[in-house]
């Protein structure tokens, strides 16, 4: 299977590497300076899993990647629209979009732009980033994408890939439900991200104070009740279980939102928490505690200190 990397950093140029390291063919579509990076220094994965070097495929243009059977999109949201036209060229020659990207209005734009049939379900679960010199370091021991078919046409194609990967560094998960994971991942991480990063706290200093917690409880809760109004059940635990496996995080545990606000970088709160008040609205259901959240962030969000 050949796969094309779009957004070669910390998240997507993981993944393609364990995929590399397996043997799918691999094609890394960056920008000028990362493709004059990965050339000098090659791809570097450092990880609990396993460390790798590899030479990678470059490209810099989408038109001279020969053949794609699956775009992995690991960009961040606010990078989507100018990558759009980058894809095309790829989706074109029938390659399937697999997005990594938080949130989930991403998938509607992509829809619109390719066809539903283009746009397979996805999330990932790791801790990632990238040094001065441009390798992946990789924390923790999780590294997983859940993905799976958004419409019944695409069935056959992830059962492929599935089977493909199973002897990945990775786990490649088929979901039976991926909205479920989607918005499971979506309504979290809009809590987590939001509550860590406008209180300034690491998650345990907010489970330290109850009307703190309160809030982590109200949003969850709101974003459960979002959710269902867009059509998708959560489990009837969800807010508890999310709460609980809080208090087993070590302590300093905190969102990526969190750290970015910390280095002054671009935040992603219009995809997360912004784009929860947009669908609340459209769906007709209240959530006042993320409105709160999405207005003390915002102003931060081009990384103002």
């Amino acid at each position: 299977m050949k796969v094309t990397i779009v957004g070669a950093g910390a998240v997507g140029g993981y993944f393609g590497g364990r995929l590399q390291q397996a043997g799918f063919d691999v094609t890394y579509l960056v920008r000028e300076k990362r493709a004059e990076q990965l050339t000098k220094t090659g791809l570097i994965i450092q990880s609990p899993c396993g460390n790798a070097e590899l030479k990678p495929n470059l490209a810099v243009r989408a038109e001279d990647i020969d053949g794609c059977d699956l775009i992995i999109l690991g960009v961040k949201n606010y990078h989507l629209p100018g990558t759009i036209e980058s894809l095309r060229p790829l989706v074109e020659k029938g390659a399937k979009i697999l997005p990594l990207l938080n949130g989930v209005e991403h998938f509607d734009l992509l829809e619109q732009e390719f066809g539903k049939d283009a746009v397979l379900g996805g999330i990932c679960q790791i801790i990632t980033t990238l040094d001065a010199e441009g390798r992946i370091l990789h924390t923790g021991k999780l590294h997983n994408i859940i993905f799976g078919p958004l419409q019944p046409s695409q069935r056959e194609f992830c059962e492929h890939l599935a089977d493909s990967a199973k002897d990945a560094n990775m786990s490649l998960q088929l979901s039976e439900d991926v909205r479920v994971d989607i918005w499971s991942k979506y309504a979290f991480i809009t809590a987590f991200s939001g509550v860590t990063t406008a209180s300034r706290l690491s998650i345990d200093q907010v489970l330290m104070h109850e009307p703190t917690t309160e809030v982590f409880r109200l949003v969850l809760t709101e974003m459960w009740d979002l959710a269902k109004a867009r059509g998708v059940q959560l489990s009837e635990r969800f807010v508890e279980n999310f709460i609980e496996q809080m208090y087993k995080l070590p302590a300093g545990s905190t969102s990526s939102m969190h750290q970015d606000f910390r280095k002054g970088l671009t935040l992603e709160v219009e995809s997360l928490q912004g784009a929860a008040v947009r669908l609340a609205r459209q769906a007709g259901v209240e959530v006042p505690t993320v409105r709160t959240l999405y207005g003390l962030i915002k102003p931060y969000e081009n990384g103002a200190s």
